[in-house]
């Protein structure tokens, strides 16, 4: 479509910029010719891809995707080497930190002592500013003790876990869940329109195969996508 190529051609060139605000409907059909449905077409072809943000009442703006990031489930990656490896720069947005009672799920997965608490460790995480990652980590406070509440930035919680206290993760088993829209978790990252999140349920062991991480991970699905390598 001579309207979608044209403006994928300026942003391309640097003409248009993210943020920018595009020309009206009326306007673009003047300027090409044609309908302001054809209009419509073209920038609802472009909102699918990414590339425009279109707010009602408003106007369209240009925005940057951010590249899709192939991740395979056979290797064990940290969301911070996922978002690093992809050339993206990683950042966070520290939620919560506290520590609580187990639930029964908790204490089944984490195989916590009658009485043990938790430390939920709760963040979005960020690449190139925008929010793509939402976790809760809940961690046994016997491994971690308290002294966790009062970091700043964790980074990568596998690098603290490692250097902090001495857990290096070697393994995990893990879930695929599409989420339901009314998890108030899934809200934390759909600022898109075309945006939709993939849940990975994850429990991850050290290399004496003992329990110590559960983490709920909710990926934007239009950032990441998880391939899994099958044979027979």
């Amino acid at each position: 479509m001579l309207i979608k190529e044209k403006i994928e051609a300026d942003m391309h060139s640097g003409i248009l910029k993210s943020g920018d605000r595009l020309p009206s409907e009326i306007a673009l059909a003047a300027e090409f010719k044609v309908s302001r449905e054809t209009v419509r077409s073209a920038i609802r072809l472009l909102e699918e891809k990414g590339k425009v943000y279109v707010k009602h009442g408003v106007g369209t703006f240009v925005v940057n995707p951010l590249p899709k990031t192939p991740n395979s489930l056979e290797k064990l990656m940290s969301v911070t080497s996922m978002i690093k490896y992809a050339g993206l720069e990683d950042g966070e947005k520290r939620e919560r930190m506290k520590v609580d009672k187990p639930t029964d799920e908790w204490i089944n997965f984490l195989q916590l002592e009658e009485g043990e608490e938790v430390i939920i460790h709760e963040r979005i995480r960020t690449a190139n500013e925008e929010p793509v990652v939402f976790s809760q980590n809940i961690l046994a406070e016997s491994l971690v003790k308290k002294k966790m509440i009062n970091q700043g930035s964790i980074g990568s919680l596998f690098d603290y876990l490692k250097n902090e206290c001495n857990i290096d993760i070697a393994r995990a088993t893990t879930e695929i869940v599409v989420p339901l829209h009314t998890d108030r978790n899934c809200h934390k990252l759909l600022i898109h329109p075309e945006t939709t999140v993939l849940l990975l349920k994850q429990l991850h062991f050290d290399f004496q195969n003992r329990p110590v991480l559960y983490s709920l991970d909710y990926f934007r699905n239009d950032v990441f996508t998880f391939t899994v390598n099958r044979t027979r």
